[in-house]
């Protein structure tokens, strides 16, 4: 008895601390630190040149809602298209996204407006009375129909909190689903450059495969007449051979791609598209890098963190709230009798009216406990949303980094690849001219076949990254991108 005296003295003292403060947080997301350059050193202005481009970073420009289409590609605008189109699973998000609207609507129509019922009931009876006292049964019908009416006040806004709540969560759906939008468009893209570079290596090393069984068998062939020894005629084999196998891996990594890229898009792999030629796509010249604060707003992961704060915030409110009394009023009017007639007279009216009142005071400590959880919630979503915020810069900052360096590592390699062809149509016009043996023709094309692969590699790299980096800076909502753009 005394426990139970204790703990409403306790319950009824936090709920008087708690009437003097906020009810809850106020939901807006931690102050982030707003760094001058994204990664460890400030990018250069452009990259080097390669490819014939030297991409630029326009550093404040608002991010490209159809990015894509820089890489002016009509089939690659057409994949694009047709995934966000067809494919099932953000479809299915879309659905989903669908139904939590319906049912904040439900929520919110439930608990902010009074509920209003109508009710009928027919009913025939058979009651036993006292033998001796009267009739040994008594049979009667009875009618009535009513309007049933309860509202619940919202008097220290528990509901209103909890309404917020969903639509926060909702809100956090919504924004779910715009990075699976741009997370789909950023598949395919990647895709179809990594197929596109798969296809050119394929076909180089074909040709390099040929070349070293052509290599291979001549020394095989000047073995058997005793003009090369064994061992460099089992070399040349052997070369040959682990050429040919290196083709096998990049078959399977296109089949692999390209079974993906069919079910991105809602295909089935047999069903597979057609690609764009790598030389078809265009790098863009020019790419966008938002300053952190749009990018807070641009990259929809971390406007759901956001979301997903000001949803804690609210649970803390309504938790705080249900401390506090809670007013209901109910009322119903309507008619009734033990016949129509009498339903239908002036005796025939039924009303009622009633208000209830009601105050916590002992919950076995639950409610408090609730509250606690629901803190101890803010705070790990405000950590997440930090999180974010971090991880959006990471990324950032190494995309930033992986195109200067794929403009480097292209530059070389284009470099490498020039020389190979300068030293290869040297070799092959000393060999028209009988000054030196079809050998040495074939090993300067294999060398210049190894530089034009690791080229196409290069190249396709950079172009991927450059989809990274449009990835990585998200999409301002319309509105914000007209007032980026007057800044």
């Amino acid at each position: 008895m005394s426990f139970t005296y204790k703990s409403s003295v306790l319950a009824a003292a936090a709920a008087l601390a708690l009437a003097a403060c906020s009810f809850g947080p106020s939901g807006k997301p931690p102050a982030m630190p707003s760094p001058g350059h994204y990664g460890a050193q400030a990018q250069p202005s452009k990259t080097v040149a390669a490819g014939g481009v030297a991409q630029a970073f326009d550093v404040g420009t608002t991010p490209v809602p159809q990015w894509w289409r820089l890489y002016r590609s009509e089939a690659l605008d057409t994949l694009v298209e047709e995934g966000l189109r067809n494919s099932p699973t953000l479809a299915a998000t879309q659905r989903t996204l669908a139904a939590a609207q319906e049912e904040l609507r439900v929520q919110v129509g439930a608990s902010t407006l009074p509920s209003i019922d109508g009710a009928v009931q027919v009913e025939r009876a058979r009651s036993p009375v006292v033998p001796g006292l009267g009739p040994e049964q008594v049979q009667y019908n009875f009618f009535a129909g009513q309007l049933l009416a309860h509202y619940t006040f919202d008097l220290f806004g528990q509901t209103r909190y909890m309404n917020s709540a969903s639509a926060a969560r909702v809100d956090a759906q919504a924004f779910e689903l715009e990075a699976s939008r741009r997370a789909l468009a950023a598949n395919i893209v990647a895709s179809a450059i990594n197929m596109a570079s798969l296809d050119r290596q394929i076909a180089l090393t074909e040709r390099l495969v040929a070349v070293s069984d052509d290599a291979a068998n001549e020394d095989q062939q000047r073995y058997a007449l005793g003009s090369v020894s064994r061992a460099q005629a089992l070399a040349s084999k052997q070369d040959a051979a682990s050429i040919a196998a290196t083709l096998p891996a990049l078959r399977q990594q296109r089949a692999s791609a390209i079974h993906a890229l069919a079910v991105l898009m809602g295909r089935t792999p047999d069903n597979a598209p057609r690609v764009p030629d790598l030389g078809s796509l265009s790098l863009p010249e020019h790419v966008p890098v938002a300053v952190p604060s749009d990018l807070l707003r641009s990259r929809p992961d971390i406007q759901a963190a956001d979301a997903a704060v000001k949803a804690a915030a609210a649970d803390v409110g309504a938790a705080t709230a249900q401390l506090f009394p809670s007013l209901s009023l109910t009322g119903s009017m309507g008619r009734g009798g033990f016949s129509w007639p009498a339903v239908l007279s002036g005796a025939g009216g039924l009303w009622a009216i009633g208000a209830s009142l009601s105050q916590p005071i002992f919950h076995g400590g639950a409610l408090i406990a609730q509250r606690r959880a629901s803190i101890d919630a803010y705070d790990a979503a405000v950590l997440h949303y930090k999180s974010t915020v971090l991880s959006a810069f990471q990324d950032v900052a190494n995309s930033l980094a992986a195109l200067d360096n794929d403009a480097q590592t292209l530059a070389s390699t284009e470099v490498a690849a020039d020389a190979a062809r300068a030293a290869f149509d040297d070799t092959t016009s000393r060999h028209s001219m009988g000054s030196l043996p079809s050998a040495a023709t074939r090993a300067s094309e294999s060398r210049y076949l190894n530089a034009q692969i690791s080229a196409t590699r290069a190249a396709g790299q950079r172009m991927s990254d450059t989809a990274a980096l449009f990835q990585a800076m998200g999409e301002l909502p319309a509105t914000q991108q007209t007032a980026a753009s007057t800044r």
